[in-house]
């Protein structure tokens, strides 16, 4: 039994620390030449705009559902003229872009594992190193890459839906114009809210690149094997993305001291 425990332990370690390989390998090939720009922007495309309906649709309902609960919290203490303020607050600093990586790493995540996946098994990826093509660099590089610049984009888009939410939402309960309800939405952001905020995403890219290729690249047994792939690349994202949200936030609070 305790065997058994030990092997599944370092069974674990060993797979973290081939993520982990895995995953420096990829940036420190991303800035080695030569560069695949090309399909950097495609998979950007497929990555960004492709999510942006889900995202945008979901940061609208976030905004609502937070303004409403905001008001009543708010509305026993008389305090509803801080709704705006306090909505914006959580938008912007947690919950845009922590909802953003998580629906990217349902979409993006299982659609990577899956793909590279079922070309794992039907030996594509050796074809490709045949005709001496870098397979890593070539499929997994420029997804992760992808993964990295959509993040940021994508959570700014849910910050402004979500905000556009919540405004829609005030003026139909309290008629606030919205010219007050911006001021007061912005009165409490400034940068050092939003840059670290949104730049931390990027973090969550790599994660979610790094998991789906990896998973993909390391697929067998046939298709059985992919759909096991798509699946924990879902879920193994969206753990480590929850994990490593607790840290970077501990990081930012440590680095911008203001925000406390």
């Amino acid at each position: 039994m305790l065997e058994r425990v030990g092997g599944a332990i370092l069974a674990t370690f060993a797979w973290i620390g081939n993520v982990a390989s895995f995953g420096l390998r990829a940036l420190r090939e991303a800035v080695l030449p030569p560069y695949e720009f090309a399909e950097v922007a495609r998979h950007t495309f497929e990555i960004g705009w492709r999510s942006l309906p889900l995202i945008a649709t979901s940061g609208f309902a976030i905004g609502v559902v937070l303004s409403m609960h905001t008001r009543a919290s708010l509305a026993r203490f008389g305090a509803e003229a801080l709704i705006p303020a306090g909505l914006g607050v959580a938008l912007i600093r947690e919950t845009g872009p922590l909802v953003t990586a998580l629906l990217v790493a349902g979409r993006v995540g299982a659609g990577i594992g899956a793909e590279l996946g079922a070309m794992k098994v039907t030996e594509q990826i050796d074809a490709l190193e045949a005709v001496a093509v870098d397979s890593f660099k070539f499929l997994a590089v420029t997804r992760i890459l992808a993964c990295i610049i959509a993040m940021p984009l994508l959570t700014s888009v849910a910050d402004f839906c979500g905000i556009i939410g919540g405004f829609i939402a005030e003026t139909a309960i309290s008629g606030m114009s919205w010219q007050l309800y911006f001021q007061r939405a912005f009165s409490l952001i400034d940068f050092t809210d939003f840059v670290p905020a949104t730049l931390k995403t990027t973090v969550f890219g790599l994660i979610i690149g790094t998991i789906g290729c990896y998973l993909g690249f390391t697929t067998s047994q046939g298709t059985e094997g992919v759909g096991r792939a798509s699946t924990r690349s879902v879920v193994i994202s969206s753990i480590l993305i929850i994990m490593t949200n607790v840290v970077l936030v501990k990081l930012i609070f440590f680095l911008f001291p203001a925000r406390v």
